[in-house]
């Protein structure tokens, strides 16, 4: 099957309502709501131009500078949604704050260190994403951060290796790297350090 680029997808630092259970209704700062956006966006060093991070200590920087999640997941998502809130909504590309909504490359076929050559941007995978509170509140049910651990559909960080632009219906070249440990098996090994109560 042909590697493909859907979207590519940037937000500025907004704000995320939160309901908390002690201090109610407040605002968080997040960079969430990441929307596609039409023609060619330059990929540097340290993420799209026009994407922000709000929280830089857990997103961004070098080696989380963009954010990849496979498209095959949203069917998933969609129904977790239909069970856990009774919405049947269509999940927009950007949905989990990816930057590269992609086709093709699942998180058993691609491993730590694998490149990946996008119009004229050179990435390389560097881990799995780790879903943080933020990802629960923007779903909407609280199970959401343990169900994307648990599936293991958690999509992949990149660096870059060389800056260029891409725009949606790139290919998508893998470049295998070393080649000893996949985003998938990463993921399991992050499930096994976990306490049991966490799923």
């Amino acid at each position: 099957m042909t590697i493909r680029l859907l979207s590519v997808n940037v937000a500025t630092v907004g704000s995320l309502l939160v309901n908390d259970a002690e201090e109610g209704f407040r605002r968080i700062p997040s960079a969430y709501d990441k929307r596609a956006v039409a023609g060619a966006v330059q990929i540097t060093r340290t993420g799209l131009t026009g994407d922000e991070q709000a929280n830089r200590d857990v997103h961004g920087g070098i080696d989380k500078a963009v954010y990849a999640y496979p498209v095959e997941h949203y069917p998933y998502w969609q129904e977790q949604r239909r069970t856990y809130l009774q919405r049947d909504d269509v999940m927009p590309h950007g949905a989990f704050a990816e930057n590269l909504t992609i086709a093709g490359l699942l998180e058993d076929q691609v491993w730590i260190g694998d490149r990946l050559q996008i119009g004229e941007a050179l990435l390389e995978v560097t881990e799995p994403r780790e879903p943080c509170f933020k990802f629960t509140i923007r779903m909407g049910f609280g199970k959401a951060a343990k169900l994307m651990l648990h599936s293991g559909y958690t999509g992949f960080y990149l660096k870059v290796l060389r800056e260029g632009r891409v725009v949606a219906n790139d290919a998508i070249t893998l470049i295998p790297g070393p080649r000893q440990e996949t985003v998938a098996t990463f993921n399991a090994r992050r499930r096994m350090g976990r306490q049991p109560d966490l799923f």
